[in-house]
């Protein structure tokens, strides 16, 4: 069933939940690389938690009506740890693999920051935009072949302050700011917090590390600086390990 399991958004649902039309993108994957006919059998997904038992019923060059058999539960429940992952804006490739791996980990949503030794700098709004829509497309095609039926939300990319800010200002979440210095070691952290915790931001710096300046903003602010040892480890492999390691503690990865 993985093999032939397909995304549709909320919208692509009629309002009886009797049939669902696939996109372009869906519909093209389902008849010219997975050779699927009418009549066959097929697993949607609406990346908001619900997943459905459908069977072919239509295919045309740019779309693909399915009937709903009916819903279904999900072969992999979602983690009860809501984790949003703030990481600093890395190159390409590397930034793609935090968004795919941590994605598969089970993370709620990616936040890019933009610090002050980040690898990128973006141009403008626009090649923001331009980097969003390709890691969310990336965090897709994660979500399917992981067995997800929730898709992480890819935010706007953020300055390091704005970040800090709005968390400070919303204060729901535990906060946790990763550094190679000045942090503590995270079972220190970890006695400190309830075993029940539900909401984590983590935060992973640049190549380059944090400054000074920011490493003060955060603790003003709440954070809790943390470190994961004595290895230095590249930003992207920090990304995954962290993820991996707060989806064990407070998750459903054991």
């Amino acid at each position: 069933m993985s093999r032939r399991r397909f995304y549709a958004p909320p919208s692509a649902f009629n309002a009886k939940l009797a049939t669902v039309t696939l996109g372009a993108d869906e519909a093209r994957h389902m008849r010219d690389v997975l050779r699927l006919k009418v009549g066959d059998d097929v697993s949607v997904f609406d990346g908001e938690g619900k997943e459905f038992h459908c069977r072919v019923e239509e295919t045309r060059r740019d779309w693909a009506k399915l009937s709903i058999v009916e819903e279904t539960q999900p072969l992999h429940p979602e983690s009860p740890l809501q984790l949003t992952l703030a990481v600093a804006l890395l190159k390409g490739e590397k930034f793609d693999l935090v968004v795919q791996k941590t994605t598969e980990l089970g993370i709620s949503q990616l936040i890019p920051v933009a610090t002050r030794l980040a690898d990128v700098r973006l141009r403008d709004e626009a090649d923001g935009a331009r980097r969003v829509m390709r890691w969310e497309r990336i965090a897709l095609e994660a979500a399917k072949q992981s067995g997800r039926v929730r898709v992480p939300s890819i935010a706007v990319p953020v300055t390091f302050a704005e970040l800090v800010q709005e968390l400070d200002s919303e204060s729901t979440s535990t906060r946790l700011m990763f550094t190679e210095r000045e942090g503590q070691p995270l079972q220190a952290i970890r006695t400190r917090m309830s075993t029940e915790v539900k909401n984590l931001t983590a935060l992973i710096g640049p190549e380059g590390g944090w400054t000074d300046a920011e490493l003060e903003l955060a603790k003003e602010a709440g954070w809790q600086l943390i470190t994961l040892g004595g290895r230095t480890l590249r930003a992207e492999t920090a990304a995954i390990t962290v993820t991996a390691l707060l989806q064990h503690l407070y998750g459903d990865l054991h």
